[in-house]
């Protein structure tokens, strides 16, 4: 009997509600995600763009002084003359973030270039080496991730303060390890490619394999990771200069200005947290957007997958 009720469910056509598999997988959602996928990273590189000419122009163009205050306009709220508003000193506040955000790029830009060659020679090393130095390089790297990035950022900007070297140090010397670990991953797996074996048989230095070889399979990795540290080091950098341990206070910043913005909300100037906070996190969607495409294209996903 209960054969007989599988055979007619089976017999049975269909529900008209639900579409059969090539049905779904023709459906516009279905259709429109490679377009999505498409989209995304010109809306990326599209609004950073867009950024970056704001941050490098406007300022430019206005001849905005930092140093000069204009009392008559203290704590103005969004207005034509002024769409961020002002802050406790009559600064233009749009203008003052673009230039912020412009010294934050720079410093964040810096910070990841530098993690990701230290990242790399190191990660490169520690697998091109293998053995008891593979093994001592990797506890380093253990020791380092141990310790939080942000408290041992502090240690070191906290005996140079002030300095803009030492931001950048304190950044790009706790955030390589991530990138020595996919460096040693990509060449563990390289060095037992047959291709590597034929050249090591030939007479050929590990010098020479790991600039023939290994360099050109890991150069994509190292420049996906180096797109992935730019908008951790932005927050990094906010951070240090939110807790005023980062850039100098004359040195407009996005972590200076929302330092000095703490004082501001409790008079209700809510203008000098929000607006400068939009602009850092549509920087940061935009850099992400752009490292997401690129993952995805370094790392293909399977049809299935971009079906749904």
């Amino acid at each position: 009997m209960v054969d007989l009720l599988r055979d007619r469910a089976a017999d049975r056509p269909a529900p008209a509600w639900r579409p059969a598999a090539r049905e779904r997988a023709g459906s516009p959602r279905g259709r429109w995600a490679p377009g999505r996928a498409r989209l995304r990273p010109l809306v990326g590189v599209g609004g950073l763009a867009v950024l970056v000419a704001a941050a490098l122009l406007v300022p430019w163009l206005t001849g905005f002084d930092q140093a000069r205050m204009d009392y008559a306009a203290l704590r103005r709220p969004p207005s034509v003359d002024h769409p961020f508003g002002t802050d406790a000193m009559g600064r233009d506040l749009l203008v003052r973030s673009l230039l912020g955000l412009r010294v934050s790029l720079l410093v964040a830009a810096v910070c990841a270039v530098v993690s990701t060659v230290v990242g790399v020679l190191f990660g490169a090393l520690s697998g091109v080496l293998g053995g008891w130095p593979d093994r001592v390089l990797m506890r380093v790297v253990d020791s380092v991730n141990a310790m939080p990035h942000l408290l041992l950022g502090i240690v070191i900007v906290a005996l140079y303060r002030g300095s803009v070297l030492a931001v950048i140090a304190s950044i790009a010397l706790t955030h390589w390890t991530s990138v020595a670990r996919i460096v040693r991953v990509e060449v563990l797996s390289l060095r037992d490619r047959p291709y590597i074996d034929a050249a090591i048989s030939g007479g050929a230095s590990r010098a020479w394999v790991l600039r023939r070889h290994l360099a050109p399979a890991v150069i994509p990795q190292a420049a996906l990771s180096s797109v992935l540290l730019l908008p951790h080091a932005v927050w990094h950098e906010t951070a240090l200069s939110f807790l005023g341990l980062g850039l100098p206070p004359h040195l407009a910043s996005i972590g200076n200005i929302l330092g000095e913005a703490r004082r501001e909300v409790l008079l209700g100037s809510w203008w000098v947290v929000v607006l400068p906070s939009l602009l850092l996190v549509a920087t940061v969607l935009a850099v992400a957007a752009i490292a997401a495409w690129w993952r995805d294209r370094g790392v293909p996903r399977r049809r299935s997958e971009l079906a749904l």
